[in-house]
């Protein structure tokens, strides 16, 4: 969350467009533009935070203040610990090369000996167990002979080359929690700014976009596992060259699925290893995962993160992450309870936790010192409605172009059609983004597609439409997230947009928001067979797993969202931090290049 400080209206704090991770992914990370660049070495993050605070531009926080201490000195020890980071991997490499080239030796021994008509015994003991064991795998049962040729082999391999090699100690992160405007992410994203040119691999996450990232990697993990079941699959390609018989051959490529499908068991792993950084990049450093927004109000979150998470502190992430609960809080449903305990460990082993407690909403502070607010206009009268396709007409022809249908991509292969759209600029009704079974990769899209978007007829939310209430936080979550300029009109007022009527209150169910190809068949079960999911995808009995401090979190970070893109500061900076604007500049640079 975009918790900013900024008091007065000389400005806020500038994030950069994008950044670029391993497979080219651009997420838009905002410091406001009048706030002055990430610190340089001789003006560390802390005298930074300062400075803004003496120039006007940031109102001084205690909280805030001790957090940039922190993190001052969290960089400061990060410069060796990239180093050594690097002969770490230099290491690391040099042992799974290795590995893998005594593994596919250990394999073609055995195959010869199954050539020849019988296999070399593995060790002659009078050990029953031991004899069992190197029984020829003809002799036994499928399944359980190539456990035990598997376990044999890495055994071997263990013998032969080593354990895998130790990352070194990590320096500790940080884990941030606060109140809605505290400032949070701001000085996340400070410190995120400040380590470029530290640290060569980071990323930086929302919670929604970590999500949908997790998904896509356990669906290409799992989808290559199910196209490579036959001998005529991509493993087999090698396989089929060898100098054996058919049968020979078979059992090769037999055991080599056998390597995938033990891999596959352990698929977080798997996605561990390819979520931070490329892996085929074998010179690497230090790797930094900033985290916004952690939440494990479902099993899917606290499963995926536990694995996740921990594998990436075991091998030496340095984590920085916000959310609005401490660590301890934040499964107060209580579910999973073994595998949520695993992750507190990991992040009291890795973290520090530090609460940034101002009760203020620096937000309001920014908004109540616009005069103009003319982006969000209520009630839903024929005068506000003549004045939102003034609005929209105005706005249209200022970015060129005919007003046209489009369909753009989004994640998993799907589509998005968006009704009317020219130039960056776009406009939807509530009913369409909210109304349908869209969720967060629809939301990204149309963010990082348009920097302007108009949502026209937003109704109070109540619990009758408690999903589309769901899907309208998801939906200005993203649009926040990548700094887009929103127009709204609306039947009330921000303030009393998520007051609920006397149907009731409204469930928070936007961390369900999951979208993926294969919602609720055999990958979702699988990962999750002991998280009493159910077909559709979601934990059974959600209803009561949600609490009311829940829902008013992610009701009130709305509120505090919506309120501060109406100011002038905000709107201003988007033509600068849109990846729209940056995509732009690029074609224009390739251009006079050319």
């Amino acid at each position: 969350m975009r918790k900013l400080s900024v008091f007065l209206s000389i400005g806020f704090a500038h994030r950069s467009s994008k950044f670029r991770s391993s497979n080219n992914h651009h997420n838009a990370l905002r410091f406001y533009s009048n706030i002055s660049p990430s610190p340089s070495k001789n003006h560390g993050l802390l005298a930074h935070y300062r400075s803004l605070v003496e120039q006007g531009k940031l109102q001084h926080d205690p909280y805030q203040e001790k957090v940039a201490t922190e993190l001052e000195n969290l960089l400061g020890r990060l410069e060796q610990y990239e180093k050594d980071m690097e002969e770490y991997h230099e290491k690391l490499a040099q042992w799974e090369d290795n590995r893998e080239s005594r593994r596919r030796k250990l394999l073609m021994e055995e195959a010869e000996a199954k050539q020849q008509g019988a296999f070399k015994p593995i060790n002659k003991s009078r050990n029953i167990f031991q004899r069992w064991m190197s029984r020829k795998p003809e002799d036994v049962e499928e399944g359980v002979g190539k456990w035990v040729s598997y376990l044999n082999r890495e055994k071997k391999l263990d013998s032969q080359v080593g354990r895998r090699p130790a990352a070194p100690p990590a320096p500790k992160g940080l884990y941030l929690y606060g109140n809605v405007g505290s400032g949070k992410t701001m000085i996340m994203d400070m410190f995120y700014k400040a380590s470029e040119g530290i640290v060569k691999h980071r990323r930086r996450f929302h919670f929604h976009e970590a999500m949908l990232e997790i998904n896509e990697h356990m669906h290409k993990i799992w989808k290559s596992q199910m196209e490579q079941k036959s001998l005529q699959s991509s493993i087999s390609g090698w396989v089929m060259n060898l100098p054996f018989d058919s049968k020979v051959k078979e059992w090769v490529a037999a055991e080599e699925r056998y390597k995938q499908e033990v891999h596959m068991k352990n698929i977080l792993l798997d996605v561990a290893d390819k979520f931070l950084v490329n892996q085929a990049d074998r010179r690497r450093g230090a790797s930094i995962l900033c985290f916004d927004e952690i939440q494990t109000v479902d099993v899917f979150a606290i499963v995926a993160l536990s694995g996740i998470l921990s594998r990436l502190l075991s091998t030496g992430t340095v984590l920085v992450a916000t959310s609005n609960r401490a660590p301890t809080d934040l499964n107060q449903d209580g579910m999973q309870k073994e595998i949520f305990q695993k992750l507190l460990k990991k992040l009291e082993e890795h973290c520090e936790t530090v609460l940034i407690g101002s009760e203020v909403d620096y937000r309001r502070l920014i908004a109540q010192r616009s005069i103009d607010q003319v982006h969000y206009i209520w009630p839903l009268n024929s005068n506000i409605k003549r004045e939102f396709e003034d609005i929209w007409n105005k706005i249209s022809k200022q970015a060129g172009g005919s007003i046209i249908s489009h369909t753009i991509p989004v994640m998993f292969g799907r589509t998005l059609e968006v009704p009317e759209s020219c130039n960056g600029v776009a406009r939807f009704n509530f009913e369409y983004l909210c109304g349908r079974p869209l969720g967060a990769a629809d939301y990204i899209a149309v963010a990082k597609n348009y920097h302007t978007v108009f949502i026209s007829d937003i109704p109070i939310m109540s619990m009758r439409i408690r999903d589309k209430a769901r899907r309208f936080i998801t939906l200005i979550d993203e649009l926040y997230n990548h700094h887009c300029c929103l127009y709204c009109s609306a039947e009330t007022s921000v303030e009393d947009l998520f007051q609920g009527t006397a149907e009731g209150t409204l469930f928070d169910l936007e961390s369900f928001q999951f979208e993926t190809e294969i919602e609720g068949t055999k990958l979702r079960r699988d990962v999750l067979a002991e998280g009493n999911v159910s077909s559709g995808g979601a934990p059974s009995g959600i209803t009561t797993m949600l609490s009311g401090q829940e829902e008013m979190f992610a009701f009130r970070r709305a509120v505090s969202r919506l309120i501060e893109m109406q100011t002038p500061l905000y709107v201003e900076a988007v033509q600068h931090v849109h990846p729209y604007f940056d995509s732009l500049h690029n074609e224009s640079e390739n251009y006079s290049v050319n």
